[in-house]
């Protein structure tokens, strides 16, 4: 199964960045101001003053393997997380990611062992209640152990725009994991085409367009 994203709603943009950055000195939103937001956020943003982007959040839903979830969790100051647990409940549905650029002979293998770990998750959950009288909490804490890395969580992740641009810096990079520049990748489609362009400013004062 592929890792999918989906942009599940936004706050702010491009106006809600530079009526922050006017706060210092008035708020009023003349044609004057309008005109020249575009070289305000320009400056904002190449010359670090990076607090104004902070006002807006972008909401997404992320299929992904463990791997690239760990990813996403190193990026916490400003960034909030919350996806599946297998500690709390036991994952019925078995989703799991191979890597689409594996020869076919180790994605084969891939895939086996994952199905062969995945059997035994559901089996140790079962032995553990029935034949070692575990609580069902602790039977489900300890046969994840049994599932791999590129088990497929869905998670729950929303950036304000100073977060989402450094993690797409990071991340929307060359030398990035493959699996991880895919979800930062298409992230970065999807607010490219919001209806509207509202962060079309922003995303050209960090060089992301």
């Amino acid at each position: 199964m592929n890792n999918k994203v989906e942009l599940v709603g936004y706050y702010g943009g491009d106006e809600s960045h530079a009526l922050s950055a006017w706060t210092s000195t008035s708020r009023d939103l003349t044609q004057e101001k309008k005109d020249r937001m575009d070289k305000l956020l320009f400056m904002l943003a190449s010359e670090g003053h990076h607090t104004p982007f902070e006002k807006s959040s972008l909401h997404f839903l992320v299929s992904t393997d463990i791997a690239s979830h760990i990813h996403i969790l190193k990026h916490r100051i400003g960034v909030s997380v919350n996806a599946e647990s297998a500690r709390y409940k036991e994952l019925q549905e078995d989703n799991y990611f191979i890597p689409d650029d594996f020869p076919e002979e180790w994605s084969n293998l891939l895939e086996q062992y994952t199905n062969d770990g995945l059997d035994l998750y559901h089996e140790c959950i079962e032995s553990l209640t029935q034949d070692y009288n575990f609580d069902r909490k602790r039977a489900k804490e300890s046969a994840r152990f049994f599932r791999t890395y590129n088990t497929q969580v869905t998670a729950d992740v929303m950036f304000n725009f100073r977060s989402f641009a450094h993690f797409l810096g990071l991340r929307n990079k060359p030398n990035a994991q493959k699996e991880i520049r895919d979800i930062a990748e298409e992230m970065l489609n999807l607010v490219r085409n919001i209806k509207g362009d509202p962060f079309v400013l922003s995303l050209k004062g960090f060089g992301l367009i």
